[in-house]
């Protein structure tokens, strides 16, 4: 095979995975061997390594996307609220994730919160679990507090899979997930360095394969896409070099993206699928593997509008960090309709933005919005405009 086949094959499995809405591959995982559970999660963040240390599969639920009509789901909560909460009901109530053993759902936002009641409700055979995690960043304080959650949701997970996670175990999964979030990270480098050889189109729906696959075949996906891309070349476009900021929780229309690419935007960073990348470094496989984990989410995981930042002064510090970091020459927020987080975020990351003359628009979207041109003409003129002025 070609290696041009190969990338062609590789994002093509990767769509199947994207638009099948019954998750016939975590179906089929569940079903190869007895005994096997499978504990779904909501993004932005879980504690993956503690359901993988189960023998289980973790399973990552963005909403439904735009090819799901949401009927029943618009029964249980109000219009002025995002789309993904109704859409993931919907999948729940239409049986789309009735082979389901658990789900949790991790301190996003209020309407998570009352998502995860919901399902308690309609779904009492299943473990549900709403993950709360600290907002004090000082050791002793949150650090102590997470390390209890941490606990809590290890037994309840024990209880799910009706066996013990050792430490032992629970090393082990750490090594395996700190060898994924490597390889993502070199996949993210490759990227930001050569952006016309790893449109994003592709690198997200590679990212998203990560929530419904293994993570160590996941992992594999991720080694051959990239000898496929280095060994196939591609047209350099002469693009504006942007990052994408505000999608950590609902995800755009794949249209969406692709309207940002061809408006002539290489996007270089993005918070797409964050769960991929949470921790920015290893997790030490020495000493209490849950008091690592804490401190790695307490001190080394990325900054996001749902994760609260003690220091104002350090607040945007980390899109400035990425403008820098990756070559970019501005920045577009993408949020979703109504998501508090996000756009209560965006004026303050914005005057971060203003104080070192970065440039940068915004537009809102719902995981099923259609029009795409309005938002191609906006990042064209946008991505236009730099070129211009970059010139002068």
């Amino acid at each position: 095979m070609s290696e041009k086949k190969a990338t062609a094959a590789i994002v093509a499995r990767c769509q199947e995975l994207f638009d099948d809405l019954n998750f016939g591959a975590a179906r089929a995982w569940k079903a190869a061997q007895p005994g096997r559970k499978v504990v779904a999660y909501m993004p932005i963040y879980v504690p993956r390594e503690l359901i993988h240390a189960a023998g289980m599969l973790p399973l990552g639920i963005m909403g439904a996307g735009e090819n799901l009509e949401v009927i029943h789901g618009d029964a249980y909560y109000q219009s002025y609220i995002c789309r993904i909460p109704r859409s993931t009901l919907e999948l729940g109530v239409t049986g789309r994730l009735d082979f389901v053993d658990g789900f949790l759902f991790p301190s996003i936002c209020d309407v998570i919160r009352n998502l995860s009641g919901i399902w308690k409700l309609q779904f009492p055979n299943v473990y549900v679990r709403y993950f709360d995690v600290p907002q004090n960043y000082e050791d002793g304080v949150g650090g102590a507090y997470y390390v209890r959650e941490l606990q809590e949701l290890r037994e309840g997970l024990e209880g799910v899979a009706g066996r013990k996670i050792t430490d032992e175990a629970l090393r082990a999964s750490i090594a395996v997930f700190n060898e994924h979030r490597r390889v993502v990270n070199e996949v993210y480098a490759a990227r930001a360095e050569a952006p016309w050889l790893a449109p994003t189109s592709e690198v997200y729906l590679l990212m998203r394969a990560g929530l419904v696959l293994p993570v160590e075949e996941h992992t594999a996906l991720l080694r051959e896409y990239l000898a496929a891309i280095r060994a196939e070349p591609r047209p350099q476009r002469d693009n504006c070099r942007i990052v994408l900021n505000g999608v950590f929780c609902e995800q755009p229309p794949l249209n969406l993206i692709k309207a940002i690419e061809l408006s002539g935007c290489y996007v270089v960073d993005d918070d797409f699928a964050l769960v991929n990348r949470w921790l920015l470094d290893d997790v030490p496989t020495s000493g209490d593997p849950l008091e690592q984990l804490a401190v790695a989410f307490l001190h080394r995981s990325v900054e996001t509008a749902a994760k609260y930042q003690p220091d104002e002064r350090q607040k945007g510090k980390f899109l400035i960090d990425a403008v820098k970091a990756n070559g970019a020459e501005g920045v577009i927020f993408a949020a979703p309709s109504f998501c508090d987080p996000a756009l209560l975020d965006r004026p303050m990351l914005e005057k971060a933005l203003d104080r070192v003359d970065v440039p940068y628009i915004g537009f809102k979207y719902a995981e099923n919005s259609a029009q795409m041109q309005p938002v191609r003409e906006q990042a064209g003129t946008f991505a236009d405009s730099i070129k211009l002025w970059s010139a002068a």
